[in-house]
């Protein structure tokens, strides 16, 4: 049987600048960051919806509305869903959080420049406080979640000309949007004293900063437990027995967060547009096999934390499952689970003319998933599903799921909030 961890304490964590975390709060909430100055970080990644969107595979730039409300914009319709499921973002501010994405394709590494390997090179990574800021370079730059697309504005225009960095890139337009937002000066000036103008890895320190500080998750009845305050009890407790031992959730579920921070093939079905670029095959994602190159990483993706997974459906890359009962019994054994698969369930939002459905169709791409599985299926009954499912929720932290800052009144852009 895995033991149970050790407690969260302070020092798990990294120290943040209170200065930069209201600034990075307003710049969370902001669309300003968009090409079109009409999606935020917070369109995917909202309080209300347990940090993430509360669909399977997001609509972004192109969309309107929140969450499973969000629906294609006729007169800006979207090229294609966002491929994979929006992660939550809990504790990503604690310092055993070394790689991020669902592949992992950005993480810490001492022998790069920067100290951070990504694949956009040293240049684009150079200058980022940590790991967890140097990820927003991802979504301002891509053309389905914010710049937009081409010719669409001045963002998306230098994007699709290679011209990120230096003067006139995409990054020092954004950075002169906001510093020209005359409501942001006193929040520059007080989150960078020292500096005579924001550059983007300011912009984005500063997101990362409220990242870290509103939504640090270690005062669960879970947390409790381990620090002795009180016992876990009834299902909750014979859950927590299962996942530390007969069940086996613990061998890639461990740590105080739940996490291995590792890669799995663990069979979670594939649909939408697949993780590929423009001119590649749009109909599979490799996972961690696009990032490694290495065929043994075939449908492998990270383990991902559970903390307050309760509130973080839908479930898997491509959140395939709406009820996290329903996924643990899948999860349990997938290769029997793909034979019973039912699109039907998927939470998608309407996308006209889309294909969603062609790995699942595809009875060779169905059994190049099932070959890559990695995972032993483990025998689980309804009783323990239900159990397991009541000490997840013990990992629930109410005042992480509301957030320390919460959501602000208004932005300095004027813009407006998804709520």
């Amino acid at each position: 049987m895995a033991s149970s961890p050790e407690p969260v304490r302070d020092a798990d964590y990294v120290a943040v600048d209170m200065a930069q975390v209201r600034l990075g709060q307003m710049l969370f909430y902001d669309p300003i960051l968009s090409g079109n100055r009409n999606i935020s970080c917070a369109t995917c990644h909202h309080p209300t919806l347990g940090t993430a969107d509360g669909v399977s595979l997001s609509i972004g730039e192109g969309g309107t509305g929140l969450g499973p409300e969000r629906r294609a914009d006729p007169d800006n319709m979207p090229e294609q869903r966002i491929p994979r499921n929006a992660p939550a973002l809990f504790n990503l501010g604690a310092r055993e959080f070394t790689v991020l994405f669902h592949d992992g394709r950005i993480e810490v590494d001492p022998d790069k420049p920067g100290g951070l390997r990504t694949p956009m090179g040293a240049e684009m990574s150079a200058g980022f406080a940590s790991l967890l800021s140097a990820q927003t370079m991802f979504p301002v730059l891509s053309a389905d979640e914010m710049a937009g697309h081409y010719s669409e504005n001045d963002v998306s225009a230098a994007v699709r000309q290679g011209r990120i960095t230096g003067d006139g890139g995409a990054w020092s337009l954004l950075s002169a949007r906001v510093a020209g937002t005359p409501g942001y000066q006193p929040l520059i000036s007080a989150a960078f004293p020292a500096q005579e103008a924001i550059d983007f890895t300011d912009i984005s320190d500063a997101i990362a900063a409220f990242i870290a500080f509103e939504w640090r998750s270690d005062t669960s009845p879970f947390d409790a437990h381990l620090r002795g305050e009180v016992a876990l009890e009834g299902e909750a407790a014979r859950g927590m027995e299962l996942f530390y031992g007969p069940a086996g959730c613990a061998a890639c579920h461990s740590g105080p967060f739940q996490t291995d921070h590792s890669f799995h093939a663990a069979g979670v079905p594939q649909f939408g547009p697949g993780k590929a670029a423009r001119f590649e095959n749009h109909v599979r994602d490799t996972g961690r096999m696009r990032v490694t190159g290495r065929t043994e990483d075939a449908y492998a993706f990270r383990t991902p934390s559970l903390r307050n997974v309760t509130a973080t459906a839908p479930y898997g890359h491509t959140g395939s499952h709406t009820e996290l009962a329903a996924f643990l019994a899948y999860h349990a054994d997938p290769v029997a689970g793909l034979g019973r698969f039912d699109p039907a369930g998927v939470a998608l939002p309407d996308l006209p003319g889309v294909q969603d459905w062609q790995h699942v169709e595809s009875a060779a791409e169905q059994d190049a998933l099932r070959a890559a599985i990695t995972m032993p299926a483990v025998t689980l009954s309804a009783d323990d599903v239900a159990a397991l499912v009541a000490f997840l929720e013990a990992l629930t932290d109410p005042v992480a799921l509301t957030g320390r800052l919460g959501i602000p009144e208004a932005v300095p852009s004027g813009l407006p909030l998804d709520r």
